[in-house]
């Protein structure tokens, strides 16, 4: 039967198709060719428009299957039949390439057979494997980069957005950019013509520095007249001086005057985490400004990179001395800075590299001081323009009131003074605004809603009033400035006394000024015990017994005031440690040796609590007097401290130490 009647005959006896249409498809027993020829047209004209064709099952007359795809099975029997010459698998095993005896070929989709290998070789049919398509291969290798490129263009992105909102502003005005390869460009600010609004008008108080900067100025603004007798410009020069005395507002004068590019930078800008950053920025930023040259080059707080190298515990620090040595080298080095003149500030010049301070390098080392009360006075009406300030304002008192003060806490003083008087809704700034300004810093603010009962206000005013007493009567001490029993901080009242300037500038304190300090510190104790006997003193004078107790020590130890000490430095007062100043640091002198310490700082300590309850004994009347002008009005200055001593009569103590006196607590 063929295969098309088989196939009839399947539909027919299932119900599939009408009965005519099975009348009509019957083959003829004596027409099987004719009718097969039939059946094939309307079988293709039937379903002619269906998208399902099964895959050709007729064999080909040599016995092969037709078409380029074959059935594993149809596969199987070609090569059982030696059909098959050579057949090429797949790199993945899952097809396979033959090519038939006649030299046809097809491919055929491979079942997870084991013993196909063994019939192929069975059947001597060649085996090859394939190495994979190049064009699969290059898309595989383009997937397996595709993610690492997508990263790295988002960690470059992202990268980029940080560097741009940093400011782009660390380059040089335009100069530097922010890119990822701009690490070790230097960012520096740079101003062609400099507008930093300072000139020397502006800085008062530190004429010697001025002077010696003046120089440095002329000399770029005028050369010829210099190297005409040889002279060379400065290479650098160094600015030391404690914090706020103007050293960053000098070089701004400098940039201002000079009118030549100016450079700026902190020094911490060069120090990076990753190697070698701070020393190619350095490169950068001497080389961008050799371009410019004459120049200045503005290196603020130069201590963060030019400390002494292998200095400290733990060893130096490899990436801060690459950064120093470069710094070395391009100040000072073999081709020179020609042009380029280094400004420099630090208040820690202890700790530099010495070849920094070599000349050469910085050739000058110009010391911004403390200005003195004449400095003062002009650094107060610097910072007194553009505000409103009374008439009845002085100067002069304001800056002998101000000691040991730096240009920055006098312009932080009138700053301070100006908030108060716009707090207070006043037209113009006064006297009083700008000594509780001073008050405010010195002491902390004005606790001005606290309550206080009566027996406490006077327990503080008779303590402030021994205070007083004591220092006004002492020979060789500070005059009396204010006293006042309005809380400030933790302090309940204060007793302010006007330090000599002579003393502050030499730094030189005498035996008998130190005694007298401590004297005045016990003034306040003898004051209560006196007034509201031993059993009902308080803790008030704790600051002051820690004050003398410190001040005592200091002179036994490091001064040499100790008779029985004699003149040996038994510690040295500066500073050390890692962990602080003494810190596990054992003693340098015996134990007995710090027994007879002991004794000598109690004897100290008594003598000065001697002599102040003598003193305000013999004055009690003033002791009486000063307190109930402090509970009326709480706060005194010194003009009217003066008037009340001189109405109660007070008398200068000038009597050596009454040892008749008894001291509370006296150890044997």
């Amino acid at each position: 039967m063929t295969a098309a009647a088989s196939f009839m005959a399947l539909l027919a006896a299932t119900g599939a198709v009408p009965a005519a249409l099975a009348d009509d498809f019957a083959p003829p027993a004596e027409a099987p060719t004719s009718a097969l020829a039939q059946f094939q047209q309307k079988a293709q004209s039937a379903f002619e428009g269906d998208a399902l064709t099964a895959p050709a099952t007729t064999a080909a007359a040599d016995g092969l299957p037709e078409g380029n795809t074959w059935r594993y099975s149809e596969f199987i029997r070609a090569v059982m039949g030696g059909k098959v010459e050579r057949v090429r698998f797949s790199k993945d095993g899952s097809a396979l390439q033959l090519t038939a005896v006649d030299g046809r070929r097809a491919s055929v989709t491979l079942p997870n057979d084991p013993e196909l290998v063994d019939i192929l070789a069975k059947n001597g049919v060649d085996i090859s494997v394939s190495e994979g398509d190049q064009q699969g291969n290059y898309a595989s290798l383009f997937g397996n980069l595709l993610f690492p490129l997508l990263a790295f263009g988002g960690l470059f992105f992202l990268f980029r957005r940080a560097q741009g909102g940093e400011g782009g502003g660390g380059g040089f005005g335009g100069m530097g950019g922010g890119g990822p390869m701009d690490f070790g460009k230097s960012k520096s600010k740079f101003q062609e013509v400099p507008e930093t609004g300072v000139t020397f008008v502006d800085v008062a108080g530190v004429d010697g520095a001025k002077l010696e900067l003046q120089e440095v100025v002329d000399f770029l603004k005028n050369p010829d007249k210099y190297t005409a007798l040889g002279a060379k410009i400065p290479k650098g020069c160094l600015l030391v001086g404690p914090p706020g005395t103007g050293k960053t507002l000098l070089a701004k004068a400098v940039a201002g005057e000079a009118g030549v590019p100016f450079f700026s930078c902190a020094a911490s800008e060069f120090v990076e985490m990753f190697v070698g950053v701070g020393a190619s920025r350095v490169r950068d930023l001497f080389e961008k400004a050799k371009s410019k040259a004459p120049c200045i080059v503005f290196i603020d707080e130069i201590d963060a990179v030019g400390r002494q190298r292998g200095a400290g515990m733990g060893g130096g620090n490899d990436e801060r001395e690459q950064t120093i040595n470069q710094l070395l080298t391009e100040m000072d080095g073999f081709e020179g800075n020609t042009g380029v003149i280094v400004l420099a500030a630090t208040n820690r010049p202890d700790v530099l590299d010495s070849a920094l301070l070599r000349p050469g390098r910085f050739d000058r080392q110009v010391t911004v001081d403390l200005p003195d009360v004449a400095g003062r006075i002009r650094i107060l009406k610097v910072h007194a323009r553009g505000k409103t300030i009374g008439k009845d304002v002085d100067y002069d008192k304001v800056a002998r009131r101000t000691p040991g003060f730096s240009g920055a806490a006098l312009q932080n003083l009138l700053n301070e003074a100006a908030i108060l008087a716009a707090r207070r809704e006043l037209s113009e700034i006064s006297k009083e605004e700008i000594a509780d300004a001073l008050e405010r810093i010195v002491a902390g603010a004005a606790k001005e809603g606290a309550v206080m009962s009566e027996q406490k206000k006077k327990l503080v005013a008779y303590h402030e009033a021994g205070h007083a007493i004591v220092g006004a009567l002492m020979p060789e001490y500070d005059p009396v400035t204010k006293i006042s029993i309005v809380p400030r901080g933790n302090a309940g009242g204060l007793t302010f006394f006007a330090p000599s300037e002579e003393r502050l500038e030499s730094g030189l304190y005498s035996r008998s000024y130190l005694e007298n300090q401590m004297a005045v510190a016990m003034g306040g104790r003898v004051a209560e015990e006196l007034i509201f006997g031993a059993e009902n003193v308080t803790t008030g004078a704790s600051g002051d017994f820690q004050q003398v107790s410190r001040t005592a020590r200091m002179m036994v130890e490091q001064m040499g005031f100790s008779e029985k000490i004699g003149q040996i430095a038994l510690k040295t007062g500066g500073g050390g440690s890692f962990l602080g100043n003494d810190a596990g640091r054992a003693a340098d002198y015996s134990q007995t040796t710090a027994n007879l310490v002991d004794e000598e700082v109690k004897t100290l300590v008594e003598t000065a609590y001697r002599r102040a309850k003598d003193l305000v004994t013999e004055n009690i009347g003033c002791l009486h007097a000063v307190a109930d002008v402090l509970l009326d009005k709480e706060n005194i200055d010194g003009d009217e401290f003066e008037k009340i001593m001189l109405a109660a009569k007070a008398r200068l103590y000038l009597k050596e130490d009454n040892e008749s006196i008894e001291v509370p607590f006296k150890t044997a």
